[in-house]
């Protein structure tokens, strides 16, 4: 049975009854028709990208409703995945007023878009083990917190956080849960989307920065209800996937076979780096990873770090952040890059 959830009662008063920009192009949408274009006020020497963009980014949608097996109406797009969490800022909290709950060490984007939108962030850390703290999250909460954050697998300890913990919250929990799935793609658990319907207050990010392997081009996607799709369909700029974006990750998405042939890769050589890294004398943790990526704690990161970046690799010191003291991230690359990183680790005095 479906979780009973008022959608509306969540929406700034201001944005439910704002009425959404319209462009040339929501108004005549058949834009492959072989048509006369002046409406847009457009340059109309034909250079491939003298038109704007589809604003609804249909042929990308379709095909990644099919292979997520939603409806095209379930999927908003956005330029990055920082883009989308910052319309579910500015459609759901109010400036000033209004709260979220973000849980450290977590993606430090939440932390910064509350900030830019005046919004309250309460931080509620994860466990030693790095798993949601269900009982004081909760307690958290207060008639103001309209967002909880669950990024899993998470950035940057690699796990994913168990699913009953995260059923937990979103059953206990009047408002928006977004489970940011920027990892989803390399880990073995069920994504969340398969629960949508059965959770009306459930928001799912992803994006095609990583296993799709094309972060320049900056593609985000959320996935949700038609009605709050709807509603962050509001505001959204009306053209914020251009028209190249949109031609190379359609191009991507219909590619599965080269997708998974690539995820396959990372995770045949995440699992070789792990086995060597067992080796390295300074590696006190390897911590279990869902991603495409291994954080590992050391005895000294900061010195570590610094030797590697004489040694020409460049990796991730995360001993700033809460819970991971004298950790390095340690992103899978080629076989080529990940020999690089080993040899220079085992040279390490």
């Amino acid at each position: 049975m479906a979780k009973s959830f008022d959608i509306e009662s969540f929406v700034r008063p201001n944005i439910l009854k704002l009425k959404p920009y319209s462009s040339a192009r929501d108004e005549y949408k058949d834009i492959d028709q072989d048509m006369t274009f002046l409406d847009a006020n457009e340059n109309p020497f034909e250079n491939g990208v003298n038109r704007y963009p589809d604003p609804q980014q249909r042929d990308l949608k379709q095909q990644l409703a099919k292979i997520k097996r939603v409806t095209a109406s379930q999927i908003l797009l956005g330029n990055g995945s920082d883009e989308v969490l910052d319309l579910i800022f500015r459609a759901f909290c109010e400036p000033s007023s209004d709260n979220v709950i973000t849980l450290p060490p977590t993606y430090g984007m939440y932390g910064v878009l509350a900030d830019t939108n005046n919004i309250s962030n309460k931080e509620v850390y994860l466990t030693p083990d790095f798993e949601p703290d269900v009982e004081r999250i909760l307690k958290s909460v207060d008639a103001h917190t309209k967002i909880i954050f669950l990024c899993s697998p998470n950035n940057p300890t690699g796990n994913s956080f168990s699913s009953a913990s995260i059923q937990q919250i979103l059953e206990s929990f009047n408002g928006l849960v977004v489970v940011d799935e920027a990892y989803i793609d390399f880990s073995e658990k069920e994504s969340w989307l398969s629960k949508l319907k059965e959770f009306p207050n459930l928001i799912v990010t992803q994006t095609l920065s990583k296993a799709y392997g094309v972060a320049g081009i900056r593609v985000g996607v959320c996935y949700a209800s038609e009605e709050i799709i709807s509603i962050l369909n509001k505001i959204k700029p009306p053209y914020n996937v251009n028209k190249l974006s949109q031609e190379k990750a359609l191009e991507r998405v219909l590619d599965q076979e080269r997708v998974k042939e690539e995820v396959k890769a990372i995770l045949d050589e995440k699992e070789k780096m792990i086995s060597k890294l067992e080796n390295i004398f300074f590696i006190k943790t390897i911590y279990p990873s869902d991603g495409n990526f291994v954080l590992v704690r050391v005895d000294d990161a900061d010195k570590r770090y610094q030797q590697l970046i004489s040694s020409g690799v460049v990796i991730r010191n995360r001993s700033s952040q809460p819970l991971c003291e004298n950790t390095l991230r340690l992103t899978i690359g080629t076989a080529q890059e990940n020999e690089i990183l080993i040899k220079a680790l085992k040279n390490i005095e």
